[in-house]
């Protein structure tokens, strides 16, 4: 089903979207035949990215992920927004995951809650000194380090290769690691939709490709989409590197923020403390949500505690 979008000239580009919510990831979907809806709410005040999945349980769902998002930062916005499109399409289930919300108005609006927010990393992009000032003193000497190592890094697109190597040794790490991702094809497809727009930084020892990091650009957000090194360049901090190549690479071309991913310091602390100490933030996300007509009156008078 075609990608449907009312848009302006400049507009949605002038707001800060992340991957879920930017034209880009709507054409990958779609080239591989993922049904999304696109519209622009208000007069140029917000915009939204709806998809629509089969899931066994549920049938026919739409989904909303981290949107909708406003030129104004105003989470009631969403959650008075979300009632009114309740109102006209009420029938079918509806799943959320949440961007910066207050949780009082999912309840409100008749969601019921399923797991609580997560907090992703986002990187303010600067100039290159601010940057710098900005890692922290560990990161920052790793850095140092490699800087005056034997490693060469090399800035490509990717074009959407299937049997890039950083693909498999991705897939092969998370079956080792146990943690989920998007899929192959999502990183092909996001490639071949939106030329230019899959960054590959390379690092290489001895003329051997060791550590890659692969950014996805949208607009004015990037997102570090996946990353891979080998046991000899992890010990040459190759991906301090490679983020920080990308950092200053992404800055000079008009990006404003990174998008890092997740932030879990239960189980991935080491992960977490890298990417905090690029001196991102932790931005706290709203959780996922259902919306079923049926239970809807009585997700209203869920006591607080359990909608927080």
């Amino acid at each position: 089903m075609p990608l449907t979008a009312a848009m302006t000239p400049g507009f949605p580009e002038t707001l800060p979207l992340p991957l879920q919510q930017s034209p880009q990831y709507a054409r990958a979907l779609g080239m591989m035949g993922a049904s999304v809806q696109s519209m622009t709410l208000g007069r140029n005040t917000g915009w939204c990215q709806i998809q629509t999945r089969k899931l066994r349980a549920l049938g026919e769902v739409r989904m909303i992920s981290r949107g909708p998002v406003w030129a104004e930062d105003a989470p009631s916005l969403t959650a008075d927004w979300l009632r009114n499109w309740l109102r006209a399409e009420p029938a079918r289930p509806f799943l959320l995951n949440a961007g910066p919300i207050a949780p009082g108005g999912l309840q409100k609006a008749g969601f019921w809650p399923l797991m609580s927010g997560a907090s992703v990393a986002v990187l303010p992009l600067a100039e290159r000194g601010a940057m710098r000032v900005g890692l922290s003193q560990k990161w920052r000497n790793r850095l140092s380090r490699a800087e005056a190592g034997k490693l060469t890094v090399q800035a490509t697109v990717f074009n959407g290769d299937p049997a890039h190597w950083l693909l498999a040794a991705e897939e092969d790490q998370r079956r080792r690691r146990r943690y989920g991702g998007l899929p192959r094809a999502f990183t092909v497809a996001y490639a071949r939709a939106n030329p230019g727009d899959a960054r590959l930084f390379c690092a290489r020892l001895d003329g051997r490709p060791v550590a890659a990091m692969l950014f996805l650009r949208h607009g004015q957000m990037a997102t570090y989409h996946l990353g891979h090194a080998k046991p000899d360049a992890r010990a040459l901090n190759a991906h301090n590197l490679l983020m920080w190549r990308a950092m200053c690479w992404l800055a000079e071309r008009g990006h404003r923020s990174l998008d890092l991913g997740t932030i879990n310091t239960q189980d991935a602390a080491g992960l977490a403390r890298f990417k905090l100490g690029t001196g991102a933030r932790a931005l706290p996300l709203g959780g996922t949500w259902l919306h079923l007509s049926a239970l809807a009156p009585i997700a209203r008078r869920l006591p607080s505690a359990l909608a927080a």
